[in-house]
């Protein structure tokens, strides 16, 4: 058996699942993550890869013209793109953020619960791999390789208890964390500061931006539940 025959069996294979109580630790560990202020601003910035790789990702399938993603050191990002600057593309395109992070927990979440870990991982590193093409600054390049090396480092040299805490913990961050920016939303829209995701999508589609928000939540609340509900054995 060759190297890519040995790799293709390890990710298509199917690991055990881990004990309940590394299940439940991962999840308090991403909920300390996500809702303590030094924690968030480092690994927030993850949530925020998923956030513009999801602008990127819908903007292609669109058919608009994908230009670049820049990512900064104060967890902010921007992708841009090219194509009409109305229709339903440039809507898809626009929602796409918010939206993207708690879908991809809740994915990642089902891969789990058939208990494809390794698989999990490594679809993570494609997904990362396709985000670096895109990249347009050294910041958001050092930001993909460092999330992406870590998740490589994984997914190849730890034992499989290791990779099953890790990936648990990856995935209810996705999940919990795909709430944080959504509530930062709702602070944001009440204060009236800067222009969102949100009063974008108001604009181009005649409608308040309230009733985009309440869809971003209302999706990662429903996210959360599904995602839980396929994690907790």
């Amino acid at each position: 058996m060759n190297v890519l025959d040995r790799l293709w069996e390890r990710v298509s294979g199917s690991q055990p699942l881990p004990p309940a109580w590394v299940i439940g630790a991962t999840a308090l560990a991403a909920l300390i993550i996500v809702t303590g202020n030094s924690s968030w601003r480092v690994a927030g910035k993850v949530i925020t890869i998923a956030h513009e790789g999801g602008h990127a990702l819908v903007s292609v399938l669109s058919g608009r013209r994908l230009e670049g993603i820049r990512l900064h050191a104060d967890s902010s990002g921007v992708t841009y793109s090219r194509g009409r600057r109305h229709g339903p593309g440039l809507v898809a395109t626009s929602a796409a953020g918010y939206l993207a992070p708690p879908l991809l927990g809740a994915g990642a979440a089902a891969l789990l619960a058939e208990r494809h870990e390794t698989a999990m991982l490594w679809l993570a590193l494609v997904l990362l791999a396709a985000t670096f093409l895109a990249i347009r600054n050294a910041f958001g390049a050092l930001a993909v390789l460092v999330t992406a090396g870590g998740v490589f480092a994984v997914s190849y040299f730890a034992p499989a208890a290791v990779q099953a805490g890790f990936a648990y913990l990856a995935v209810w961050f996705l999940l919990l964390g795909g709430m944080r920016p959504v509530l930062e939303l709702l602070r944001r829209r009440r204060y009236r500061t800067g222009v969102t995701d949100a009063d974008q999508l108001g604009q181009l589609t005649g409608t308040s931006s309230g009733v985009w928000v309440a869809l971003f939540l209302l999706v990662s609340t429903a996210a959360l539940a599904l995602g839980a509900r396929l994690l907790v054995p």
